[in-house]
């Protein structure tokens, strides 16, 4: 074996070396479950919006969304989802614009895991909205404690009528220490 192939063939395995022990993410399998909840199953519990006064239309608001999994719940790390909460607050110029969202998934066992998610929503003149969100996972509790990913999701809303619903993806890992 000549110089050039040695000096190759130890760069070779030092970047093979260097890649296997990389970040413990590298380690970890994702995991992606998909799941839709329908209007009927979305109620808002709070919703408060305050018109800003600069503009006509231009208004700021928090809110509240629960959403429960009538069918075919979505299965995370071997639990059953059971119900979701969101909680937020918006910057709307005629029902368009972002908002900042919280989200909390509740398994049939009681543990947690928790987002943090970024909306853009646009709304059509009779004022029914699209909307386009990714989040990201932060932690969690019990089987979720130590769970990473994001969560992306679009849907489609009415303020003035009460209507939402949501077609979601789920993307998740688990860190290890």
């Amino acid at each position: 074996m000549d110089g050039t192939t040695f000096v190759r063939l130890v760069a070779s395995t030092a970047a093979v070396l260097c890649l296997c022990a990389g970040t413990d993410v590298w380690a970890q399998q994702k995991q992606k479950v998909s799941y839709k909840v329908d209007a009927e199953n979305t109620k808002y519990p709070q919703r408060h919006t305050i018109d800003v006064g600069d503009e006509p239309g231009h208004t700021v608001g928090i809110f509240e969304i629960h959403r429960t999994f009538a069918a075919n719940a979505p299965v995370v790390n071997g639990l059953k989802l059971k119900e979701t909460w969101t909680r937020g607050y918006s910057d709307y110029m005629q029902s368009n614009g972002l908002s900042t969202n919280y989200q909390t998934f509740v398994a049939e066992n009681g543990d947690r895991f928790y987002a943090v998610s970024h909306t853009m929503g646009q709304a059509d003149e009779s004022g029914k909205r699209s909307t386009l969100s990714v989040g990201q996972i932060t932690g969690g509790t019990g089987k979720f404690a130590a769970m990473r990913g994001l969560v992306r999701a679009q849907g489609a809303s009415d303020g003035k009528r009460g209507f939402n619903e949501t077609q979601a993806e789920i993307e998740y890992w688990f860190v290890t220490q």
